[in-house]
């Protein structure tokens, strides 16, 4: 695996991993969820395992995640998006010949989703792992249950359950609003498949059955999962489940 920082938009560079070596026929951008990063669980496997299947993996760090340089106060959507495209053609630089899929997990596929139906893009089929497709109400619970805790208002630092301290603002909150994946993303702008726990309590199973339905998705739920995927031989499974996905009809 190879480490870069890549020229951002932003001005701040954004840390990266790839198992890229150019004779990938087959690319997957992998984007992670809220909190996570480059360096978290789903991306290890993915790293580890799909090139196995001849399908090279980038992934990357969104803005205050990771070894992002940025603070998580500065993070926005469309921060998000610019960094998936510098990922993106960073990845299409080393494999120009290649097919070019995405991988997101929760606000990850969030993210892919907005990408797909916004920007410039080569890929056509992501693969979304615990959809986070209503972001701004999962991330109003968070802000609204994180002040209780602490019994006061304002914005906060949340450093539970995150691989590095976020911020947790009104001023996220509300970009989160102005950016909604149901309005934007429209049925056969790419070919989605999704994979979801039937117990998950943070990205709700409903609308992941709902956004399917609507959005013409494949959808796979796993009985007795919640939100990390995380039972015995399940995270295996849904591994193999993008890597056919992504090399169908190859």
């Amino acid at each position: 695996m190879r480490r870069e920082w890549l020229p951002g938009k932003s001005g701040f560079p954004v840390p990266c991993v790839h198992t890229l070596t150019g004779e990938e026929q087959t690319l997957c951008v992998l984007t992670h969820g809220f909190g996570s990063g480059k360096d978290g669980e789903t991306a290890r496997r993915a790293l580890a395992k799909l090139p196995r299947q001849g399908i090279g993996v980038l992934t990357f760090d969104f803005p205050g995640h990771g070894e992002s340089h940025q603070d998580s106060r500065e993070l926005t959507v469309e921060g998000c998006l610019d960094d998936l495209a510098t990922a993106e053609a960073r990845a299409r630089q080393l494999c120009p010949h290649a097919q070019v899929v995405y991988f997101g997990s929760s606000f990850g596929a969030y993210v892919i989703l907005h990408y797909l139906s916004t920007r410039p893009h080569v890929g056509k089929r992501a693969f979304l792992r615990s959809a986070a497709v209503d972001m701004p109400a999962i991330y109003r619970d968070f802000l609204d249950q994180g002040r209780a805790l602490l019994g006061r208002a304002g914005d906060f630092l949340a450093e539970e359950g995150y691989d590095r301290p976020i911020w947790m603002t009104e001023t996220f909150a509300a970009d989160l609003i102005a950016h909604s994946v149901w309005e934007v993303y429209e049925p056969g702008m790419a070919e989605l498949a999704m994979v979801h726990g039937a117990e998950d309590a943070v990205a709700s199973p409903e609308a992941a059955r709902r956004f399917a339905r609507e959005k013409e998705a494949e959808l796979t739920v796993f009985p007795g999962e919640g939100h990390s995927l995380a039972g015995p031989g399940v995270p295996e499974q849904v591994l193999r489940l993008a890597a056919g996905f992504f090399l169908k009809n190859a």
